[in-house]
Parts: structure tokens; sequence; C-alpha cells
């Protein structure tokens, strides 16, 4: 769970650059910074999952699949109903959405503890 809780924070703040931010979270053109994004979450959890537990490499991609369909969501909502910094459910959705990432590792890494 800590590794992949690292994880989550180095990929989604230290390596996401303003163009994967705002542009995930555009009504049009979303599909590449939000696929940028994503890859850069399974460069980091893949080489960390396979030193760990390589037998579980497996679960970097449903990490991936999963963060992918999360960031998706926030930013239909995001550019569906102008939520910007001034909007009050811009620091909401953001909480969700790292609640999200968060239960995900939560979930993957009692999968792997089980098995």
């Amino acid at each position: 769970m800590l590794l992949l809780t690292a994880k989550h924070i180095v990929a989604d703040f230290f390596l996401q650059n303003s163009w994967m931010a705002i542009g995930k979270d555009q009504k049009t053109g979303w599909a590449l910074p939000l696929l940028a994004h994503c890859l850069v979450h399974l460069a980091v959890a893949l080489p960390l999952i396979l030193i760990v537990a390589p037998r579980f490499w497996f679960v970097a991609f449903i990490d991936f699949a999963i963060h992918i369909t999360i960031d998706r969501a926030k930013g239909f909502v995001t550019s569906h109903f102008g939520v910007n910094q001034e909007h009050p459910w811009f620091w909401s959705l953001i909480g969700v959405d790292q609640a999200l990432h968060h239960l995900t590792g939560f979930v993957l890494s009692i999968f792997m503890a089980q098995n």
C-alpha cells in the first residue's frame, strides 16, 4: 500500500505536467494528455510491482485502467459543468478523485496480499 501510495504521489504530483493536468480536463482534445498521464502511472507502477511482487505484474495494468477511468470521469464533470478553481465543486472534485485513487491502491494491495 505504501509503495502504491508513493507511486501515486510521484506520478500525479511530480511527473504530471500542466499539459497533462489541464489537457485531460478539457471538453475536446483530452484523450492524448489523459493517456500520457496514465502511461506515466503505468511506467512507475510496473517496475515497482515487478521488483516487489513480480507475479502481480498485471496489477499495474489494472491500476492504469482504473486510473484512466477515474480521471476521465473527473475530466467530464470538470469540462461539462465548468468546474474551475472558483467553482464550489473544485476542491470536492479533487478530493473525490484522490480518494478513489487511494482506494484503488488499497484494494489492489489487499488483492496482492491475499493471493
